[in-house]
Order: structure tokens, then C-alpha cells, then sequence
């Protein structure tokens, strides 16, 4: 059973970004369901500055595929405002140039944390880093 805080949704969404494949990212998604946390997560790749919408939009795409969100102004926008506060997180390093992870989402009641774990870099010579943001619905 989960205490709701924004700190355990927060964490939920962190532990589902971090998942190295489909099966590890199932089982996380799994133990947080089980835990009373709806979870969901896309992957994405490419140039860092033409992609910042599209991370968005996959975010928000994601949320609501998987049921963590309805179609509401209001949730799409919570997804949309925690997802740009976690690109902007990374922003510093990876302007200029290829990005590439997973974004997840988890939401309980009215917290919801937006999660993406990145690999920035050129070929194989790559950083990583992690945004995470939060929005009260």
C-alpha cells in the first residue's frame, strides 16, 4: 500500500524510467499498480531541440493510452507542465545534440510525476542524466 505522497510518485515514475526493457518496465509498472499507482511510458530518441514537443506529446500520448489521465485540459496540461520542468532539468546538456531513454508517468489521486531518463551524447560517447517533475491535479 502506498502513503500517496508526491515522494512515492515520484519514485514510481523514477523506478519505471529506469527499467532497462519491456520486461523489467512490465514488472515495475505491475508492483506499482499493485501499490495503487497507474503508471505509463513511451521511449524516444533524436536531436534534443526539435524533439522537446514530441517528448511532450509522447508523455501526454502515453498518460492517456495507459489510463493515467482522462482528456481533460486540465490533466493533459499537469502531464505537459511536469514533463517540459523534467526536459528543462537536462537542458543544460544536452543542447546540441542526440538524445535517447524513457519517459514514465505515475499518477495517485492528485499527485503525478513525470520521469524521463536520458542518454545524451554522439555515437557511444554518451552522459546520462535524469528530469523529474511533479504537478498537483
Amino acid at each position: 500500500m502506498t502513503d500517496g505522497s508526491s515522494k512515492t510518485v515520484a519514485a514510481a515514475a523514477l523506478r519505471v524510467a529506469l527499467t532497462p526493457g519491456p520486461e523489467q518496465e512490465t514488472a515495475e509498472k505491475k508492483a506499482a499498480a499493485e501499490a495503487g499507482i497507474a503508471t505509463a511510458a513511451a521511449n524516444f530518441g533524436g536531436e534534443f531541440i526539435p524533439s522537446i514537443n514530441k517528448l511532450i506529446e509522447r508523455a501526454i500520448v502515453a498518460a492517456r493510452r495507459e489510463g493515467v489521465i482522462g482528456q481533460t485540459h486540465l490533466e493533459e496540461g499537469a502531464v505537459a507542465g511536469a514533463a517540459r520542468e523534467a526536459i528543462s532539468q537536462i537542458m543544460n546538456k544536452a543542447i546540441g545534440l542526440n538524445v535517447g531513454g524513457k519517459i514514465a508517468i505515475a499518477r495517485h489521486n492528485e499527485h503525478l510525476s513525470v520521469a524521463m531518463f536520458f542518454g545524451i551524447g554522439l555515437l557511444h560517447l554518451n552522459e546520462v542524466a535524469v528530469g523529474l517533475g511533479h504537478r498537483a491535479i
